[in-house]
């Protein structure tokens, strides 16, 4: 728990089932009724996202025949976050989050919905993925906010938001096959309405499942011009600048042997399976690390190793200079994927570094930006691939990731002793 709440917020008390802040359990956030809600309506909108994907790709290259046309259905879900994440992130802070998330759902489900009566017309269908992908960010970030309300912002959050994540890492596993399967018995459209009843259920937890909290700061300024005001603010403070960048740099780097492993197993003629395997090392890693840290170390240890942590994360992709087979190069995924346990403990230092009252604009452009950089970081390394080969392009990735890593990690670190200072003086 941070020292003092800031001054001039007003907060929830804690829900009476959450155990007090300390060394929790996995155990004990799933305790939380308002969490299971949350962790429910997490697995059916994701699964619902995965679905509509997968879907509205086949559906595009069986209306048009271009595979250019089929990927650009999927770089439409990364493009829009950034606008959603900037222009509309005052709408997580001056609504009632529950509201929010409500609307955000059902306006998903709303555009799915469209894409299924669009007919032939591959325009309007983009132009829905793009909205889709617009209304995104916002429900992220508040439900992320509204998790700090739910579990408290102590260790109980930093497990909650943990189980997301592992959820999301799951759902790559096991989405992209389910949707292939679901692609033999029925056709796309009928697909994209199966999405859409995932989203409708989502909407119905929150509503039932979840309690009405007020907004954390009153309607003022027009929203645009709102969001973009939180966010100068909270990209100007060096604390939470630095702990963004930190979110956002390493993965910018990671990606880059998923956005090469179909050419990599190529290359090892590794064929489908190798494939496969190359794409789901990475999220297996994650998974495993995060579980471990989360359940076996305390949270003042997952805190202390987190800055050396991600200095090292990007290291094992340096052994891709050995053009290493399909053993190694899986080993080496392994090793990175566990490496980003060191998100539990900046976690927990973010949400000590926003005031409240930003909360919710903090969570959604923390989404926004982590979205965007990703399919950055994958483009950059298609295009690095092209001249330098896959090999030396994911080393690379690594050695120039490290370095930015290690920068990032020392401004953490000066940071953490002035935002102390800064507490202590301010209230915050």
């Amino acid at each position: 728990m941070p020292p003092d709440e800031p001054e001039g917020t007003t907060t929830l008390p804690a829900p009476a089932q959450a155990p007090p802040a300390g060394h929790g359990r996995y155990s004990d956030v799933f305790a939380v009724r308002e969490f299971r809600a949350v962790f429910a309506t997490h697995a059916l909108s994701l699964l619902g996202v995965i679905v509509s994907e997968i879907a509205l790709s086949v559906l595009v290259y069986d209306l048009t025949g271009s595979p250019l046309m089929s990927a650009l259905t999927f770089a439409l879900g990364f493009l829009p976050y950034v606008v959603g994440g900037t222009l509309l992130a005052g709408v997580a802070d001056r609504f009632p989050p529950r509201r929010v998330l409500v609307v955000c759902d059902m306006a998903q489900a709303a555009c799915v919905a469209l894409m299924v009566a669009a007919g032939p017309h591959i325009a309007v269908l983009l132009a829905l993925r793009c909205c889709v992908a617009l209304v995104s960010p916002v429900f992220q970030g508040t439900r992320m906010a509204t998790l700090a309300d739910i579990l408290g912002d102590g260790d109980l959050f930093v497990l909650g938001r943990s189980l997301l994540r592992i959820v999301s890492q799951s759902a790559l596993l096991v989405g992209f096959g389910l949707g292939g399967l679901l692609l033999i018995a029925v056709t796309p459209r009928h697909a994209l309405l199966i999405t859409v009843a995932g989203f409708c259920a989502s909407a119905a937890l929150l509503r039932f499942g979840t309690r009405r909290r007020p907004a954390r700061t009153p309607a003022g300024n027009a929203l645009v011009k709102d969001s973009l005001k939180g966010a100068r603010q909270l990209l100007a403070d060096r604390r939470v600048r630095a702990l963004l960048l930190l979110f956002w740099v390493p993965p910018m780097f990671a990606v880059a042997p998923e956005a090469l492993a179909a050419p990599y197993a190529d290359e090892l003629a590794a064929g489908s399976v190798g494939l496969g395997l190359l794409m789901c090392a990475l999220p297996v890693g994650t998974i495993a690390g995060e579980l471990y840290a989360g359940s076996r170390l305390r949270p003042a240890t997952r805190e202390r190793i987190a800055l050396p942590l991600v200095a090292v994360t990007l290291l094992p992709y340096l052994g891709y200079v050995l053009h290493p087979g399909l053993a190694p190069s899986l080993l080496l995924l392994l090793l990175s994927g566990a490496g980003s346990a060191y998100t539990l403990g900046l976690d927990q230092w973010f949400v000590r570094a926003v005031p409240e009252e930003l909360r919710g604009r903090a969570m959604t452009l923390l989404t926004a930006g982590l979205m965007t950089i990703q399919g950055v970081g994958m483009a950059l390394a298609g295009v690095v691939a092209e001249f330098a080969g896959v090999p030396a392009t994911v080393a690379g990735a690594g050695a120039l990731g490290a370095v930015c890593c290690a920068v990032l990690a020392l401004e953490a670190r000066r940071t953490e002793r002035r935002d102390g200072a800064d507490h202590h003086v301010t209230g915050r």
